[in-house]
């Protein structure tokens, strides 16, 4: 209640004499000396007790005080991709901890952070390379942090000459920001009449040339991407970091489902969740080449809506919970 713009903060380390009550009332304040508390939060003093924690002192040191953090909130709210969230966190402390060193006038090793992220299909390798790029951009690594997605279509063309202008055109709409290429070992090739190489050495070079405010994350399936990399000096030599995804459990997949039907304000009858988790499970003991983990959720999730469209098309007067209900028969 006395905080506005919460939903970054955390945690308040508090002296042990204080006890809280409620959520915005203090007793035992005579201890309490100050308060630390984000510049971007609006703190509303009146809701303290009148006699007590009168001296609140506003910090602006955003090492101590990430206000400015939805993008590492996103990350670690995604569902499943424990390992993802591992690695990245471990990113961000390396690239933190080199930030202080070198504020604090140490030598350090230049740092690559262009990644390889591996994993089949639908396992959200686009959405964390966005989020990345933001976080890249609160980190003071980019200067915008947006995200340009492409693939071998958008790099490569059919004649000589033209690939490396092709290329060059998305590299210059990525500055600044992260540059996703999806696929990416489709550009490898040893037929002499294909072009991928020519993307290829472009992209080396304005890696090397924008290395201040460009990062490259290229992504496809695992033995591929390791096929693709290896067969390149340039690009072993820039790409370190491989990040794997794994496919989604059954349990997370009925989480993505749960999830998607919140965010359309979708409610589920009693028995659906039951129901999904048997579907969801039955799903995964039989995957083949065609399972796409999230993607798959979303087309059942799309086919289980035009089923509730179905059957409240068919009756009439409908109360307004019969429009947000997904029954069991949905399914």
């Amino acid at each position: 209640y006395a905080f506005e713009g919460c939903e970054s903060l955390k945690e308040l380390y508090l002296p042990k004499s204080i006890k809280m009550i409620g959520k915005d009332v203090f007793v035992g304040c005579q201890s309490l000396k100050k308060i630390y508390i984000p510049a971007c939060f609006q703190f509303d003093t009146a809701l303290l007790p009148s006699n007590d924690c009168k001296i609140i002192e506003y910090s602006e040191n955003q090492e101590d005080f990430a206000c400015d953090n939805n993008a590492f909130n996103e990350l670690n709210a995604l569902i499943g991709l424990k390992t993802v969230k591992n690695e990245i966190n471990e990113l961000i402390a390396l690239v933190k901890f080199q930030q202080k060193r070198k504020n604090m006038g140490k030598r350090i090793n230049a740092q690559s952070y262009h990644l390889v992220f591996t994993g089949n299909p639908g396992t959200g390798k686009t959405t964390v390379a966005r989020i990345v790029a933001n976080i890249y951009k609160e980190l003071g690594l980019l200067s915008s942090g947006h995200l340009i997605e492409t693939d071998r279509s958008g790099l490569v063309a059919g004649y000589v000459g033209q690939t490396a202008l092709k290329t060059q055109e998305v590299i210059e709409k990525a500055l600044g920001g992260v540059l996703f290429i999806d696929e990416a070992y489709s550009l490898q090739s040893n037929s002499n009449e294909d072009y991928g190489h020519e993307a290829i050495t472009t992209l080396l070079k304005a890696m090397e040339d924008n290395r201040d405010d460009l990062v490259v994350i290229v992504a496809g399936y695992e033995d591929k991407m390791e096929s693709f990399i290896h067969s390149n000096p340039g690009l072993e030599s820039r790409f370190s970091t491989y990040i794997h995804f794994e496919d989604y459990s059954s349990n997370e997949m009925v989480e993505i489902f749960k999830l998607m039907a919140k965010q359309e304000e979708m409610i589920l009858a009693e028995g659906v969740e039951e129901e999904l988790n048997i579907m969801f499970d039955n799903v995964i003991k039989s995957k083949d080449w065609n399972f796409a983990n999230g993607r798959t959720v979303r087309n059942y999730y799309e086919q289980v809506i035009r089923n509730v469209a179905k059957r409240v098309d068919s009756r009439e007067n409908l109360g307004e919970e019969e429009f947000d209900t997904i029954t069991i028969n949905d399914l």
